[in-house]
């Protein structure tokens, strides 16, 4: 099995990537390509608040690794004309740490929370006063002589991202003004992404070729640009570093993508549940330990693709391969058998 090192579905950034992935990035509404509904609201929420010349509403975006969240944090950012602030869950262990970061705040600033659904419950108590009233509730001193003081807060906009949406407590999503989803990008969206990126960098490739990138990167910008440095690198070496169809296919070939973006982990967990455990239903945490990818990695970042295509089922009991899945690996005679 591939190291995550080596894959191109993964659900971290890379350093390499994270380069890359700056400098494709865009910094307005007007640039992001997709999701025209959620643009479409935030247009509106951030000219009312620009109108009234006021923070906007704590915003919560929730959503699959690599659709752009944190893109849409320095969006907004800078569609409001304000400083951001970034940070994540798990980098704030203390309320100290939390204090710290409030405080320098200026007045409209942006803060981006990453992983809200990983801040510790203590840090969270104390953000809940910090959201609705623009106060800190600090303490000073042990024991009977300790002393509660509340410390102003310059008003501010709060943006928190999570993958896992189900595991931001109700009291915490509750004092979010605007909760937005970011679903899984259309092929006529990744198509658009993929030339945007090319032409950034200065990479040469037909429609063919970008067309192939952009069916077999499931439905991920992140994907999207990953397999393209890939695929551009490819070019590079082994032709004359234009993308035609036939290198990119060529590319993703050697790169182990398949024609609907499956990879080895996806391909790993569809025989796992097929043939060790006869179709399922199986359960997350069985399938886990059988393919050596953490629970949250497979329902965050390969699950939301293998749901979209049709190849699993979620049931009470676990998850079931569907005759789809059994089709596409060639295994349909096995499926009759056992399941059909």
């Amino acid at each position: 099995m591939k190291g995550e090192g080596d894959r191109i579905v993964t659900p971290r950034l890379r350093d390499e990537d994270r380069e890359l992935d700056l400098a494709l990035r865009p910094r307005w509404l007007s640039e992001f390509i997709g999701q025209e509904r959620l643009k479409e609201s935030l247009r509106i929420f951030i000219e009312a608040a620009k109108e009234r010349k006021e923070p906007l509403d704590h915003v919560l975006l929730c959503g699959p690794p690599g659709l752009g969240k944190t893109t849409l944090s320095i969006i907004i950012a800078n569609e409001l004309g304000a400083g951001l602030k970034s940070t994540s869950g798990p980098a704030i262990e203390r309320k100290g740490d939390l204090a710290a970061i409030l405080s320098k705040l200026e007045r409209g600033d942006v803060l981006f929370i990453d992983e809200m659904h990983r801040l510790n419950h203590i840090v969270e108590e104390m953000l809940y006063p910090a959201m609705e009233e623009f106060k800190l509730d600090w303490v000073i001193g042990k024991g009977p002589g300790a002393q509660s003081i509340k410390i102003s807060l310059n008003r501010y906009t709060l943006i928190g991202a999570t993958t896992r949406q189900g595991l931001v407590t109700a009291p915490l999503r509750s004092r979010f003004g605007i909760i937005l989803y970011l679903d899984l990008y259309e092929d006529e969206d990744m198509f658009k992404i993929v030339m945007r990126s090319a032409g950034i960098l200065g990479i040469e490739i037909e429609e063919e070729a970008a067309w192939e990138i952009a069916k077999r990167s499931r439905g991920t910008p992140r994907i999207a640009n990953r397999i393209l440095k890939r695929v551009r690198d490819y070019a590079q070496v082994r032709a004359d570093g234009r993308i035609t169809g036939d290198v990119a296919r060529e590319a993703l070939e050697l790169l182990g993508i398949d024609e609907l973006g499956l990879d080895s982990m996806d391909r790993k967990i569809m025989m796992t549940i097929m043939d060790k455990f006869g179709g399922g239903p199986v359960g997350l945490n069985t399938i886990s330990l059988a393919v050596g990818e953490d629970k949250e990695t497979i329902e965050d970042v390969y699950e939301p693709h293998l749901l979209r295509i049709g190849f699993i089922e979620r049931t009470p009991s676990g998850r079931k391969a569907t005759r789809r899945a059994y089709e596409h690996f060639g295994r349909i005679r096995l499926a009759e058998q056992s399941l059909f």
